[in-house]
C-alpha cells in the first residue's frame, strides 16, 4: 500500500491551501470537494498542485508535519516557486 502527502490549492480563493495525506488521493479528493472535510468546506472546489508517496504510513505522518510546519511552507514556496510565481503576477 501507498500513502500520499497532498497539497492542494481552492480553486475559488487559490490563497487558500491545504495538506494532508492519504491512502487514496482520488477518493480523498472527491471528500473534500463534496464537503466532507469541515476544514476545507468553504473553500470549494480544490485541487492537487503537488503530491509525494511514501511506502510507510509513518513516513506520510512524519512528512505531512513537516510540510505544516514554517520550515515545511518555506521548501514548498521553493519546490513550487514557479507555480505560485503566476499565481501573483
Amino acid at each position: 500500500m501507498y500513502f500520499v502527502v497532498y497539497f492542494l490549492e481552492s480553486i475559488k480563493n487559490p490563497r487558500q491551501h491545504y495538506i494532508g495525506f492519504t491512502s487514496n488521493l482520488k477518493e480523498r479528493i472527491i471528500y473534500h470537494n463534496q464537503g466532507m472535510v469541515p476544514s476545507t468546506k468553504n473553500f470549494r472546489p480544490w485541487k492537487v498542485i503537488y503530491a509525494e508517496l511514501y511506502l510507510k504510513k509513518e513516513d506520510a505522518i512524519g512528512r505531512e508535519k513537516f510540510l505544516k510546519s514554517g520550515s515545511g511552507w518555506k521548501f514548498l514556496k521553493k519546490q513550487l516557486h514557479n507555480y505560485l510565481k503566476e499565481k501573483t503576477v
